[in-house]
């Protein structure tokens, strides 16, 4: 399993450098402002009354992979006038695209693994839309979608080497360790079982107990504790949590591998990294494709401010951020596609399984850098430059780990540069920081950072630097957060309001969002 999000790097490492130098590039903001979602957070008061008013079969609040897949899901049904109303100007919520300087670029996820068995919605969608395809029994990707190679390299000892497991050349120790979490995430494997989605394998109490504690509690108590091992498990979960080895659980960092294809050290049969889809503009392709069939239901720039669940419907009132006006929308069915902590804002008389939700819910903070520079970097020994270029960090490093390179696949060659993304997971105490500093110095810190470790000069390169803002990127799966009860009661909600988001799993991936939307909205029209 791969990264869906690269560079969980430190808010004290960025924090400290390029403070007070003027930056000789431009840089800015880009994607969703905060100020529209804060309007929950801050309202006071009541709305102006509904300027519009909507009457539909279904509706869908919030325009994510989760919200899309559900309002597909939907229409497949036979709900033929559903809606989905979205917050901000474009749909796609954590997988949305940019373009800088006329190429596209990711904000956000920039990969989709090959699905595994568990998750059927995502492949039969696959299939529809030419990713997939039967041929002679098998099930086979369209290759020219698959990443490129070279892959991924990483960083460490003055050198490039392939793939992102620390060698462990010369260090026997550092093998033994490698065999014997490899084998112990085998075991778990055979005994418990692992699925994404991680709901479609059956919770028990083995699961349960990994879940009671850190992931880095358990690694001391199995005896791994090889610095090369837990660099590699702190980065993996870092990238697909937003949160290291001591935040998440232990069921979380052994998901992580047990979902797919397991830990397998050198010299393993399985050594080869797993083959990804990704583009340009990373998942924001996918958007294109689940989203381009119903743009005529899409309403974006809608901030939703009430949701109502009466006897014979739902009322949903929303802020119309073009005309400055009120709606209100009713409908039989609601299916509630946004964060659990935003629903818990604005629905009424929630169940009490939200709140419950909310409570124990904590979120990871993500800064997106998209850089141009005005050619490529000088590079360093070891393997060729890669689509995925990760440096080696001790577990709890505060240093920056890589960046992705936006134009690996591009068939057409970037005649005036090189475009780089780079992802960082700030801690949650970074968050104000985060909203509340300039675009240019957090851009300063970004390349200083890079600077630092990859490439001295970065610097002296970079044209322009257009940054995201993720404020609540991706629920961080603390201890207790995949076994709560309150998750497992929201998703099988059947009421006229239900329920469909990756926080219902606990992390964040593709396949846990669509796959809700599909469970949400899939119901026949009665």
């Amino acid at each position: 399993m791969k990264r869906r999000t690269l560079l969980a790097a430190s808010a004290a490492g960025l924090a400290a450098c390029g403070r007070d130098e003027a930056p000789a590039f431009t840089s800015r903001w880009v994607g969703a402002g905060p100020e529209r979602g804060h309007r929950l957070r801050e309202k006071s008061g009541a709305l102006p009354a509904p300027a519009v008013r909507r009457r539909t079969g279904a509706l869908v609040l919030g325009g994510g992979i989760a919200g899309l897949s559900a309002l597909r899901a939907l229409v497949r049904a036979g709900h033929h006038d559903a809606q989905l109303l979205e917050l901000e100007d474009e749909a796609g919520g954590n997988s949305r695209g940019h373009v800088l300087r006329g190429r596209p670029c990711p904000v956000g996820a920039h990969y989709l693994p090959l699905p595994g068995p568990q998750a059927r919605g995502v492949s039969e969608w696959l299939h529809e839309i030419g990713l997939l395809r039967h041929e002679l029994g098998r099930t086979v990707p369209d290759e020219r979608h698959l990443c490129h190679s070279p892959q991924e390299r990483l960083f460490m000892a003055g050198a490039w080497q392939d793939g992102l497991l620390p060698s462990a050349e010369g260090r026997p120790a550092t093998l033994a360790q490698y065999r014997a979490f490899g084998q112990r995430v085998g075991h778990l494997q055979r005994s418990l079982g692992f699925a994404v989605p991680s709901h479609r394998a059956p919770w028990t109490a083995g699961h349960a107990a990994l879940d009671a504690e850190t992931f880095a509690t358990w690694l001391a108590r199995e005896g791994l504790g090889d610095e090369r091992l837990l660099a590699h498990l702190d980065y993996a979960c870092r990238d697909d949590y937003g949160a290291g080895l001591a935040t998440v659980s232990a069921w979380a960092g052994i998901h992580y591998f047990a979902s797919r294809h397991g830990f397998h050290a050198p010299g393993d049969e399985a050594e080869a990294p797993d083959a990804v889809f990704t583009w340009p503009e990373g998942n924001a392709w996918l958007v294109r494709q689940l989203a381009a069939p119903h743009a005529a239901r899409i309403h974006t720039g809608r901030t939703v401010w009430r949701v109502d669940e009466g006897r014979h419907g739902v009322e949903v009132t929303a802020w119309n951020d073009a005309t400055q006006q009120a709606e209100s929308w009713s409908a039989p069915q609601v299916v509630v596609a946004l964060p659990l902590f935003v629903a818990a804002r604005v629905v009424v008389s929630p169940l009490p399984a939200l709140a419950k939700a909310v409570a124990a819910t904590r979120y990871a903070p993500w800064l997106v850098t998209n850089l141009h520079l005005d050619g490529p970097v000088l590079d360093r020994p070891g393997a060729p430059p890669s689509w995925d270029n990760v440096a080696y960090a001790p577990a709890g490093s505060t240093s920056a780990l890589g960046y992705v390179d936006a134009t690996h696949q591009s068939l057409v060659p970037l005649r005036d540069g090189t475009l780089l993304t780079a992802y960082h997971a700030l801690p949650e105490s970074q968050r104000a920081q985060l909203l509340g500093e300039s675009a240019g110095r957090w851009a300063q810190r970004v390349v200083a950072d890079l600077a630092a470790t990859l490439h001295p000069d970065l610097p002296r390169r970079v044209r322009q630097a257009d940054l995201m803002r993720h404020g609540h990127a991706m629920r961080i799966p603390a201890p207790g957060t995949r076994g709560d009860p309150a998750l497992a009661a929201l998703r099988q909600a059947r009421g006229r309001l239900r329920f469909a988001h990756a926080d219902l799993a606990g992390y964040s991936v593709f396949e846990e969002a669509f796959e809700a939307g599909v469970e949400a909205g899939g119901v026949p029209n009665t």
